[in-house]
């Protein structure tokens, strides 16, 4: 829509500058991180990170990890009344993931669809499209959806993998508490602790597809407890391919770089400061290069008790810079502020409260092609949230209540309860049940945008846009069959109202259009996952979902195009997955995954294989290469209006040296 248009106000020659800038900037720091690290490496005595700490948890540690996604306080895996997965850093290892988008394939109960070289469509659970709106994503606790449309723009979200420690993944609703926009599920990724990634690293590699990445790390101890690491990358990654097998022409390049310091003091006191920076550029065929750049620190602490109970709180400052030229320019600052109070009640309820409050300060610069009106909005977002978890029945029946409550300047106040109950009559089986409201509020395409930018306009943001608004009714079963093989199963119905939708101004004719909530809709499926530990060396899991999602007119909708293009999804996602530690120093990962057709876009079912191998010789270095879409050529994932991308087969080579 509004992506499609360009202008051109500077030569590409100048606006390609600033991304070599960046990476001369990135190798210089390389070397001196180089330097510095070798005459400081006598000073410390962290332990140097061996090939044994990558060990791959069995199923009973699988089943016993602690997840806080679900109640924001831990709780084991097998006792979550939630359809959550866990991406751990030793999956993300043997993957071979390159960047965030990748390693979420590892979640077998996503939808990742690659729409080209830097763009990618990731939801759960349905209503699955280039905005991908219905999911709530954090780092670190920091939120990273952009209220321009409620989505995620995946190019620059981004770390060293090797800093990941995991990532989890709820699918559905998560609102009651993580507040709007965490419609059909939660991605929460965290990074490993400043402790955990001592001494020094340096990682260079190159393929097909990532031209070149070199990234830099090196973490030490400034004091009794108080940890810190710092780091620097740089990496290009190629175009993908036209349908007629010509280059596309969006290649995309990065600089990023940050730190992070813990400290663990004293009487359970923990404190965290950590933030980023970024720049980059993509190219655009036959346009100017889309610029980006941005910056975050973030501050948390929290105190446990010794009773059980624990305070936290929380404050970042995000700031994102995009220009897509003939598009937009925005610049975006977030200011945000979470308390969190969790504690024991009695011997049978398990209180978790907190408020928040949000500010973001979004500054447009307009285009001929698109108007944001007004284009400079303030919006402030305070919120609270409470849930109690009852035990019932000597601990064997739990029942969760909780809401969240919202004030946005769109919509007024927005409350989203869910009620939760799990039964777990043995240490091996658990049934869980749920029932939830969620909203997603409006963003600033539904109200504010006109295209083009001065009347008559073809597009015209709706001043009567309301929250879409799921139900949503759960049900799930997980048991560990015997030592080595666990089983779960979540089974969903999901209710939407208020979808977004087109509605002529002036029916029969199709132009102009006003964005309005016209539509409704439904989806329903199964998500299955197993894990089986073959013997001490090998495993294998399995991750099968089938949905269906389907939409239709309100009453008095004139809508005639929407309901058929706001969900692109596949019926069917299968993925095998065979992690083999051929020997001590030797791993091998195979993995096949099979998506089925996007019947609206015409983009057909497809069969992918991807393969990796690692050799850890010793502590210190370690090599691997990965093969990705090994069965063909190149296929499509998504077909984005006007601009259907092949996602071609790439080999990647990477050496990593740890000091």
């Amino acid at each position: 829509m509004f992506f499609a248009v360009r202008s051109i106000q500077c030569s590409r020659e100048d606006r390609r500058e600033a991304p070599r800038l960046i990476r001369s900037a990135t190798a210089g720091a390389l070397c001196a991180l180089a330097l510095l690290t070798s005459r400081l490496q006598g000073q410390t005595d962290s332990p140097v990170p061996s090939a044994s700490t990558l060990k791959t948890l069995s199923v009973e540690e699988l089943m016993d990890i602690d997840v806080t996604s679900v109640s924001k306080r831990p709780e084991k895996i097998s006792d979550t009344a939630s359809a959550i997965q866990v991406v751990t850093s030793e999956d993300i290892d043997d993957s071979g993931a390159s960047s965030i988008p990748e390693a979420l394939r590892l979640a077998s109960n996503l939808e990742v669809a690659q729409i080209d070289s830097r763009q990618w469509a990731i939801t759960a659970r349905g209503f699955n499209n280039v905005f991908a709106d219905k999911m709530l994503v954090l780092i670190d606790g920091r939120t990273v959806y952009t209220p321009l449309y409620a989505g995620v723009y995946w190019d620059v979200q981004d770390t060293m993998m090797e800093d990941l420690d995991r990532i989890e993944v709820i699918s559905g609703p998560g609102g009651a508490q993580w507040g709007s926009n965490a419609m059909n599920g939660v991605i929460n990724i965290t990074t490993k602790s400043a402790q955990d990634t001592q001494g020094g690293l340096l990682v260079a590699g190159g393929g097909t597809d990532l031209r070149d990445s070199v990234e830099a790390r090196y973490g030490g101890e400034v004091g009794p407890g108080i940890y810190y690491r710092v780091y620097v990358k740089d990496f290009e990654r190629n175009p993908s391919v036209d349908p007629d097998g010509t280059d596309a022409d969006d290649a995309w390049r990065m600089g990023q770089g940050g730190f992070r310091m813990d400290w663990d003091a004293a009487n359970g006191n923990q404190v965290t400061v950590q933030g980023d920076i970024y720049s980059g550029s993509e190219t655009e065929a036959g346009a100017e290069d889309t610029q980006m750049n941005g910056g975050n620190v973030l501050g948390r602490w929290s105190r446990t008790f010794d009773n059980g109970s624990d305070l936290k709180l929380q404050a970042y400052y995000d700031h994102t810079y995009r220009s897509i030229p003939g598009s937009f320019i925005q610049s975006l600052d977030t200011y945000d502020f979470d308390f969190q109070h969790h504690l024991r009640v009695g011997n049978a309820n398990d209180l978790v409260w907190g408020f928040g409050y949000r500010v973001v300060n979004d500054d447009i610069i307009n285009t001929p092609a698109n108007a944001f009106l007004p284009p400079d909005l303030v919006q402030a977002t305070p919120s609270a949230f409470a849930q109690d978890e009852i035990a019932f029945c000597d601990g064997h029946i739990h029942v969760t209540l909780g809401s969240k409550v919202e004030h946005n300047g769109y919509t007024g106040v927005e409350a989203e309860p869910s009620v939760r109950t799990a039964w777990t009559p043995d240490k091996t089986q658990t049934v869980w049940a749920a029932i939830s409201r969620a909203v997603r509020t409006p963003s600033r395409v539904d109200r504010d945008l006109f295209s083009p930018a001065d009347p008559p306009y073809r597009v015209a943001g709706g001043p009567e846009v309301v929250s879409e608004t799921l139900i949503a009714y759960e049900l799930g079963y997980r048991v560990q069959v015997a030592a080595p093989f666990a089983v779960s199963l979540a089974t969903y119905y999901n209710n939407y109202s208020d979808l977004r939708s087109l509605e002529p101004l002036n029916p029969p004719a199709a132009f102009p259009v006003v964005i309005d909530s016209g539509l409704r809709g439904s989806s329903d499926g199964a998500e299955l996952t197993g894990d089986w530990r073959v013997n001490s060396r090998w495993r294998l899991r399995l991750g099968y979902t089938e949905m269906r999602v389907r939409s239709e007119f309100a009453p008095g909708t004139v809508d005639r195009t929407s309901s058929r293009s706001i969900a692109y999804d596949p019926h069917h996602q299968a993925e095998l997955r065979s992690i083999w530690d051929l020997t001590a120093d030797w791993n091998f990962e195979a993995s096949l995954r099979y998506v089925s057709a996007l019947s609206n876009q015409d983009v057909p079912g497809y069969t992918e294989l991807n393969l990796q191998t690692s050799w850890r010789p010793n502590a210190a270095w370690e090599f691997s290469l990965s093969g990705e879409n090994l069965l063909h050529s190149e296929h499509a994932e998504f077909n984005a209006p006007g601009s259907r991308r092949e996602i071609p087969r790439s080999v990647y080579g990477k050496t990593s040296w740890r000091f």
